[in-house]
């Protein structure tokens, strides 16, 4: 088979954020896991060849135009989430948002097939788009085989010490779209520190590019929260960081806490177990699929995610071992090998003689 996928999110914005990733690693697994089949990469659709079997497009925005109008070629569309649609209140789309919606929904419906990442994301797609069950398979993302827990104890510290790091920290790690629940956090940690049950200098750190986004409304409704809590002394976020940096810091972390409100999938917790952090997660949507033997909170609560921050940070020695292994071990379930496995398995479906 000749199969065509489009690699434009590593052309756009989207690079450094979980579509690029998902397409990048989605890429690099194909070619290094598979001979029978030959793959094409465009960016353009005057690039996609005329012989292709299968042509695949690894993202899909409800609000923009990134889906051809016509196809004469079995489609494959993954689609990670629909959460602006799933919460219109929290996401407006506007008048033009609507139209595009309306036009990106009809060219959705016209695809072969949908590649999702959870069982809550396919519910949503039923729901919302009208697709039938059986034009949609859930393929689990996976963290990259790069992130391993981190061993070397100069590396460690090094990373401690360019990012000037206390010794006790809680982190978290992604966007800050109203769905992650950052608002949550940020409460559930005032409480964390009014215990006084953590030493004076512990800090939650926030990792993601758009904590520091100058200008953006999320960014400074966050910065605006972090003062009125009066939390700024325990409260640092430093933006994007290499994963290499990353994979040091879950290792280094007493815990990652990831408490949204709803996700198509939730990656980071699986990073996080992989390296060896411990993780104190919600349940939400697919997190229930993904969280596996994570400390597990109520998002509704910021009492709730407090006590799992702070359960998290107790733990004794020999518990807080074997959570870790628990992690690893859960998170070694999900593999990019298995990724593209299941997502050949849907090319040679499509190419098959009906």
């Amino acid at each position: 088979m000749r199969i065509a996928i489009s690699t434009l999110p590593l052309t756009t914005g989207h690079k450094d954020r979980g579509i690029g990733t998902y397409t990048r690693e989605l890429v690099e697994t194909l070619k290094r896991h598979t001979s029978r089949h030959q793959f094409v990469f465009f960016s353009k659709e005057s690039e996609i060849p005329k012989n292709a079997d299968v042509v695949h497009y690894p993202f899909f925005d409800p609000f923009f135009l990134t889906l051809p109008v016509f196809r004469g070629k079995p489609t494959v569309v993954t689609v990670h989430d629909l959460i602006p649609l799933v919460f219109p209140k929290h996401f407006p789309r506007g008048i033009r948002g609507e139209v595009k919606w309306q036009v990106q929904r009809k060219n959705l419906a016209g695809v072969t097939h949908v590649i999702t990442d959870s069982e809550c994301s396919k519910r949503d797609i039923v729901r919302l788009v009208g697709l039938e069950e059986a034009k949609i398979t859930v393929v689990p993302l996976a963290p990259p085989a790069s992130m391993t827990p981190m061993r070397d104890p100069a590396t460690l510290a090094a990373t401690m010490e360019k990012y000037a790091l206390p010794n006790h920290f809680a982190m978290y790690v992604g966007d800050i779209n109203w769905n992650k629940n950052i608002s949550g956090l940020l409460h559930a940690w005032q409480r964390v520190t009014a215990r006084r049950f953590l030493p004076k200098d512990a800090k939650l750190i926030l990792v993601g590019k758009a904590f520091i986004e100058p200008g953006l409304s999320e960014a400074l409704a966050i910065e605006e929260t972090i003062h009125r809590l009066r939390i700024e002394d325990s409260v640092e976020r430093i933006g994007y960081i290499p994963r290499e940096d990353l994979r040091a810091l879950y290792m280094l972390s007493h815990v990652c806490v990831f408490p949204s409100y709803y996700e198509g999938f939730g990656l980071p917790i699986l990073e996080a177990m992989a390296c060896g952090g411990v993780v104190v997660s919600s349940t939400a949507a697919s997190l229930a699929e993904v969280a596996g033997p994570a400390i597990t909170v109520n998002p509704e609560s910021a009492t709730d995610i407090a006590d799992g921050i702070l359960k998290a940070c107790r733990l004794p020695t020999q518990q807080r071992e074997d959570m870790v292994d628990k992690g690893i071990t859960w998170a070694k379930r999900f593999t990019w090998a298995q990724v593209a496995k299941r997502t050949i398995s849907v090319y040679e479906s499509l190419a098959k003689p009906v």
